[in-house]
């Protein structure tokens, strides 16, 4: 179950068929400042709508760098697809923890994009 009104939100679109990302691993990451090294905070997959709606409860949410790792090659192989990039890391900086931020991802075996949603 996901976190209801979760601060943090992601979407993945399978541009190579034009529908969803359903199932598409991926995991929540957050930089420790003192150690610099990433601490995992949520494992999770893409419902059937390609969303992730709740990635974190608003009292998780605290200014710093984070990091969605989505696990894009077993996406592809599991349909039977090629694909160039194993996974793909989007990094990114959150300076006010009141703030909602959504990180959609468009997704392809040969490209990616993303960008901060709203």
């Amino acid at each position: 179950m996901e976190p209801q009104n979760s601060p943090l939100t992601t979407h993945v679109l399978d541009t190579a068929c034009g529908l969803p990302a359903q199932g598409l691993c991926l995991r929540l990451s957050r930089l420790e400042d003192l150690a610099q090294q990433w601490t995992e905070l949520r494992k999770s997959y893409t419902d059937p709508d390609g969303r992730c709606p709740g990635l974190l409860t608003p009292g998780q949410m605290k200014p710093g760098t984070y990091k969605l790792s989505f696990d894009t090659e077993a996406y592809w192989k599991k349909r039977g697809q090629e694909s160039f990039y194993p996974y793909v890391e989007v990094v990114f900086t959150i300076t006010k923890e009141t703030q909602k931020f959504h990180v959609p991802l468009l997704l392809s075996p040969w490209s990616y994009t993303t960008y901060r949603g709203s």
